[in-house]
């Protein structure tokens, strides 16, 4: 034991590690704190932020219509007192409306997704540089890890040389030894890099 271990024993000290102490710190704070009570007040900022790809609430998607956030309720503005006791019949008619709007909507979110998903892939598409393989350049073969060469830490990453006998559509290689034997199968070019002498 430690000379500080001696004296803590002496004078009847338990010592705990920090990492118990912030253990039960965090317990301690979930269960005081009654995270229960404020998970509704998560789920409306959840359900009122409008979200990229969609351009649109969760909740304007299901619903049709925005959200009426608790301080509107309670203090009324000019929506809550237009909506506050329409007749049956106005009541039928508007709903009537709102869910013919909902489709359209709900299309105009699928064409801003539409639209969301092809900048990303213009943007993703700007940083690749196509590799093109010619018959007889020199590559080198990734050895994937769960293949048997890549059996140790300091095993190699990359096997070869080979040479490309042909491409194929799709980008795959049909690669050749450097003494001439042609490889049955083919292979993906994003597993291959040139190989310079």
């Amino acid at each position: 034991m430690a000379k500080w271990q001696i004296l803590l024993s002496e004078f009847d000290i338990i010592y705990v590690t920090q990492k118990a102490i912030k253990g039960q710190a965090l317990a301690d704070d979930l269960a005081e704190n009654h995270w229960h009570e404020k998970l509704p007040f998560a789920l409306l900022g959840y359900c009122t932020t409008v979200r990229t790809s969609t351009g649109a609430t969760p909740y304007l998607l299901v619903y049709g219509t925005k959200v009426v956030i608790p301080a509107e309720v309670e203090i009324p503005s000019l929506r809550i007192i237009e909506e506050a006791e329409p007749s049956e019949t106005e009541w039928v008619q508007s709903r009537y409306v709102q869910l013919a709007l909902i489709d359209g909507k709900r299309m105009n979110t699928v064409y801003h997704g539409q639209l969301y998903q092809n900048r990303m892939t213009r943007s993703f598409n700007k940083k690749v540089r196509p590799r093109i393989f010619i018959p007889g350049q020199p590559v080198l073969k990734r050895i994937i890890p769960h293949q048997d060469e890549a059996k140790e830490k300091f095993s190699p990453n990359w096997k070869g040389p080979y040479m490309v006998h042909r491409m194929l559509t799709g980008g795959a290689l049909i690669l050749e030894e450097m003494y001439g034997e042609i490889w049955p199968k083919p292979i993906n070019s994003d597993a291959v890099k040139r190989y310079y002498f």
